[in-house]
């Protein structure tokens, strides 16, 4: 039962060309959106650090020795 239903499933996966070129597509057009959004979140990053180095920390009073 389960070699039929597999079997039927290849046979329908080679009969149709278009469907490889679609799954293609959108693999290509998934890399390009998470390229773009790892590039996006490196940029906010990076400038929230730079941001996080320009904070000032004062000294707490009393020389800070408990």
């Amino acid at each position: 039962m389960l070699l039929l239903l597999l079997r039927s499933r290849l046979d329908r996966a080679q009969a149709t060309s278009q469907r490889g070129a679609s799954a293609m597509e959108f693999v290509i057009i998934t890399a390009v959106l998470v390229a773009l959004a790892a590039a996006v979140g490196l940029i906010i990053y990076n400038m929230v650090e730079g941001k996080a180095n320009e904070i000032q920390i004062p000294d707490t009073p009393g020389g800070g020795n408990p």
